[in-house]
C-alpha cells in the first residue's frame, strides 16, 4: 500500500492523472486509495491535487513568460477567472497580486509515504464474516471531526430519552451486540468538516419487524475487520483507527470496501471517561 500511494503521488505530477484507472494498475479499488490517501497524508486526495497543481502553476506565474489565460489553459482551467479562484483558494492571492509582488505563495511539497517501524502496540484484531444485516435507530447528518468528542453527535444523542436507549437495545439481536455508534455515507476522500451520516443503534436481522420512527441502514453480506481497545474515551478509538491506516492495512492483505463504520461498546465507565469497544470496518481481500 505504501508503494502504491507513492507510485499514486508520482502520478499526481502528471496533468491528466486519471485515479480510477491508476487504481487498477496498482491491483486495488479507488475508493481505497482515497481513504488510505487522506487517513495518512491528513488531507483530501483531491485536495492534495489541486494545491499540487496550483504550486506548480504558481512558478509559471511568477516566472511572467506568459500570459494568465494561458498558465490557466496549460493548468486545466478554462477561463482566467475559473484558474484565478482556484489559485487564490490555495495561495490566499490572486495570480496578478503574486505577478506584481512575488509572492506570498503557500507551496505544497509532493508527499512520500513511508511505513516506519516502531515498538508499537499489537492490535487485537479478528476477521468476522457476516451475513446481510439491517441497522437501526436515529440518524442525524454530522460534520467529520477527527479528534476529540463530536458535539454533534453528543448532542443527538443526549437527545434521545433514556427509555430509547433501552428500547433499542432490546431491539439488537444480532452481531455487533449492544448498542452501536454507526457512521455512514462517508466519501472516501473526505476532509474534517465534510458531512456523513451518523447513526445511535442496534443491528438486527433481516427478517426483524422495525418499529416506525427508526432509520434504517442496509448492510450486504461481506466481511469485516474488528479491532478492539481499550482505554480513555474517544483518544483510545480513534488512536485505533488511525493504526488501522499506519499499520495494519499496509501489513495485511485486506482493502476498505464501502459500507458503514461501526462501534460497539463492550464496556463503559459511567462518566464515559473509559471505555472498551470494537471498532467494525468492512473489507475484502
Amino acid at each position: 500500500m505504501i508503494a502504491a500511494l507513492n507510485h499514486l503521488t508520482e502520478l499526481v505530477e502528471d496533468r491528466e492523472v486519471d485515479i480510477a484507472a491508476a487504481a487498477r494498475k496498482l491491483g486495488t479499488t479507488e475508493y481505497h486509495l482515497r481513504r488510505m490517501f487522506s487517513s495518512l497524508a491528513g488531507m483530501s486526495l483531491s485536495e492534495y491535487v489541486r494545491r499540487r497543481r496550483m504550486t506548480v502553476a504558481a512558478a509559471d506565474v511568477v516566472r511572467g513568460e506568459d500570459d494568465l489565460l494561458t498558465i490557466a489553459v496549460r493548468h486545466g482551467y478554462g477561463s482566467s477567472e475559473a484558474f484565478g479562484r482556484a489559485f487564490k483558494a490555495v495561495h490566499g492571492v490572486s495570480p496578478g497580486d503574486v505577478r506584481r509582488d512575488g509572492g506570498p505563495l503557500r507551496a505544497q511539497p509532493q508527499l512520500r509515504f513511508r511505513l516506519t517501524v516502531e515498538g508499537g502496540r499489537p492490535m487485537d484484531t479478528r476477521i468476522a464474516d457476516r451475513p446481510a444485516f439491517r441497522l437501526t435507530g436515529h440518524a442525524v447528518r454530522v460534520p467529520l471531526l477527527h479528534a476529540g468528542i463530536n458535539p454533534h453527535i453528543q448532542r443527538h444523542v443526549a437527545a434521545l430519552p433514556a427509555e430509547e436507549h433501552a428500547r433499542l437495545k432490546a431491539l439488537g439481536n444480532t452481531d455487533p451486540a449492544g448498542l452501536l455508534a454507526v457512521t455512514d455515507e462517508v466519501r472516501p476522500d473526505a476532509a474534517e468538516g465534510t458531512e456523513l451520516t451518523y447513526l445511535h443503534g442496534v443491528a438486527v436481522t433481516q427478517t426483524t419487524i422495525i418499529p416506525p420512527g427508526l432509520d434504517t441502514i442496509e448492510v450486504p453480506a461481506g466481511q469485516w475487520a474488528v479491532f478492539r481497545s481499550s482505554g480513555a474515551y474517544p483518544e483510545s478509538l480513534q488512536s485505533t483507527w488511525a493504526a488501522t491506516a499506519t499499520d495494519w492495512f499496509p501489513s495485511n492483505p485486506w482493502r476498505l470496501r464501502p459500507g458503514p463504520s461501526m462501534v460497539a461498546f463492550v464496556e463503559r465507565a459511567a462518566d464515559f471517561s473509559t471505555a472498551v469497544t470494537e471498532l467494525w470496518l468492512p473489507i475484502e481481500r
